[in-house]
């Protein structure tokens, strides 16, 4: 019963999230969404910051589990991106307002563990130093967070997985040349 009221206020939260910002939505809001009381809430949230910062995570665990592999840095983006593509306007609510930090701290941990993954698939079997590994995710994680920032920050007006698209196709053979590098310096 627990985790059926937890995923129904849950469920009611991103509802209200998808119809008005986050400033305007209230602990009354959610429980008359979802038919519980307030102390139902409480039982389970500390408020509504407590509430989001669950969803996010269980979010985040959700991408990390769901993408264990990843065979392109397209395939990366795209899966940082899923959720905000899926929930355009409880993110763009989210990302405007006081809670920002929290969805930023989301995407920045989806980025670190999908590019770790990919670059160590990628990496496999070479002889590349710790030192440059790192700085391959780093500026890889970088990147991909910058790119899905910035988006948010035009209010999701652009197709970027068009935009990821063109850009893996341009950058096509640097991770490969970069790889490359890093191997003759040992």
């Amino acid at each position: 019963m627990t985790n059926f009221t937890k995923k129904a206020i849950r469920d009611s939260f991103v509802k209200l999230l998808n119809e008005k910002p986050l400033s305007q939505i209230t602990i009354r809001d959610i429980v008359d969404d979802c038919g519980i009381n307030r102390n139902t809430f409480y039982y389970h949230y500390q408020d509504i910051p407590h509430l989001l910062q669950s969803i996010v995570d269980e979010e985040a665990d959700r991408i990390i589990q769901a993408h264990p592999t990843l065979d392109s840095l397209e395939e990366c983006l795209n899966a940082i991106i899923g959720f905000a593509l899926e929930n355009r306007k409880a993110v763009l609510h989210i990302y405007r307002s006081v809670n920002r930090d929290i969805y930023e701290q989301h995407q920045w941990q989806v980025c670190t563990h999908l590019i770790t993954n990919y670059v160590d698939r990628i990496l496999s079997g070479r002889t590349v130093p710790e030192m440059d590994r790192k700085l391959i995710i780093d500026y890889l994680k970088c990147v991909c967070f910058g790119l899905a920032m910035g988006w948010l920050e035009g209010g999701l007006a652009e197709d970027l997985p068009s935009r990821i698209h063109r850009l893996c196709e341009l950058k096509q053979g640097d991770l490969e040349q970069i790889i490359s590098r890093c191997e003759k310096k040992e």
